[in-house]
């Protein structure tokens, strides 16, 4: 806020002089007797001190997208753990399919998780996020079982984390989801079917509760939609064993992997590090393979700066985790 505040007025780094001595100036005016020079001396030092920080902050943010506020639409619960979210930014969104932003609710004020928008970008700008509650955390319960239709919630600036269409140029798709990794990559076929370029895509789902998370993405109504160049495969859990655990996710990829096909990857940590050995081990070739970026923490100014600044050198692994746990996009704590 003090970025913007600094961009907004036009300040330049020899204004905090003249606008310390003016504030320091208002203050003495009120002050009364208490009022001396050591007192002139410490609110002239935290006035430039708060100027140094809001010019720091505006060199970091750049031309970059605010932060804004959107307004809950609806909530609708596929589950003791799941949730639909929709959500109506007041603001402008800018965001590319399979990109993951910061979220953080009033209710957890400071407490931002990263979450990946599980449509491409609308026309009525509506943002839509698949969210699984994990048990111990703090704040995907809260998305999931408490934030309520009406409410606001902060969303943050849109990072690419890897998944990105362009990341494949206009090669055939293999999309690889893991539970709530699906989000991203559901984004993902929006806005291939958008694309003038027409390319196969097979989509490869595994998860637990598989009905579930399949009627959640509307799994169904997208077979029907794209079925000419869109094949979804599903790998259901087999009782309380992941898919992922058993290997059958993995399984499938390989199966319907082909020379030349690009991978993309999205999903819990364990599939992200699985997927870079055994599916090289299986023969896909580490060019055609793309996995997502993990965030290991909460959403940070400095970090998200800096990972614009070298968008080009960021490789993959997805997500947001708590209290340091690593934690995937679309399935945070």
């Amino acid at each position: 806020m003090l970025g913007r505040l600094y961009q907004r007025f036009g300040l330049l780094p020899g204004d905090g002089a003249v606008i310390a001595a003016a504030v320091v100036d208002t203050v003495r005016r009120f002050a009364g007797e208490s009022w001396g020079s050591e007192s002139a001396r410490m609110w002239e030092q935290g006035c430039l001190r708060v100027l140094r920080l809001a010019e720091q902050s505006a060199e970091m943010l750049g031309d970059g997208p605010l932060v804004t506020c959107g307004v809950v639409e609806s909530v609708v619960s596929a589950g003791a753990d799941l949730a639909v979210v929709s959500v109506r930014p007041v603001g402008r969104l800018d965001f590319v399919a399979g990109d993951a932003l910061p979220v953080c609710s009033p209710r957890l004020p400071g407490r931002w998780r990263w979450l990946s928008p599980a449509n491409a970008p609308r026309p009525d700008g509506t943002v839509e996020f698949h969210i699984r509650a994990i048990a111990g955390g703090a704040v995907s319960p809260v998305l999931v079982g408490q934030v309520a239709v009406g409410e606001s919630l902060w969303l943050g600036p849109p990072c690419e984390v890897g998944l990105s269409a362009a990341t494949a140029g206009d090669a055939d798709l293999l999309l690889v989801a893991g539970g709530t990794g699906l989000a991203p990559l559901r984004a993902v076929v929006e806005q291939l079917a958008a694309s003038p370029v027409r390319r196969r895509v097979t989509l490869v789902v595994g998860a637990r509760n598989l009905p579930a998370l399949c009627g959640m993405a509307g799994l169904d109504g997208l077979r029907r939609a794209y079925g000419d160049w869109l094949t979804v495969v599903s790998v259901p859990g087999d009782g309380d064993v992941d898919p992922l655990a058993a290997g059958g996710l993995l399984g499938a990829v390989l199966l319907h992997y082909e020379p030349g096909r690009a991978v993309v990857v999205c999903g819990p940590p364990q599939l992200i590090e699985e997927a870079r050995t055994w599916l090289l081990v299986g023969g896909i070739d580490s060019d055609d393979l793309h996995v997502a970026v993990t965030f290991r923490h909460g959403f940070d100014a400095v970090s998200w700066a800096s990972r614009q600044r070298h968008a080009d050198t960021v490789v993959a692994e997805v997500a947001g985790g708590e209290a340091g746990d690593d934690r995937r996009v679309g399935d945070v704590p």
